[in-house]
């Protein structure tokens, strides 16, 4: 397996394990403001992965994939992010 395969699979169950451990900790503390600063943490780390795990395959196709690719790739990224925060 590559290594930039296996970092990125990793991120995805940390993230992922993440998730659960607020899911679980909402339930736990039954209580509607607390589950909203939970969620709002959660607001951060989604994107991050996001960011993480592409710059992480794109660096590992890197000498496959041509500059302009890569450049149109981030800017996608770069677009959902925007399209997150616009209400």
């Amino acid at each position: 397996m590559e290594s930039a395969l296996l970092y990125m699979v990793l991120l995805r169950l940390l993230s992922g394990s993440i998730e659960i451990t607020t899911a679980t900790l909402m339930w736990k503390f039954n209580d509607l403001e607390k589950a909203l600063m939970l969620n709002s943490m959660l607001a951060l780390v989604g994107p991050t992965i996001l960011i993480l795990t592409t710059a992480i395959g794109i660096s590992g196709l890197s000498e496959k994939i041509s500059f302009l690719k890569m450049l149109c790739l981030f800017s996608g990224i770069v677009l959902v992010i925007i399209g997150m925060k616009i209400k």
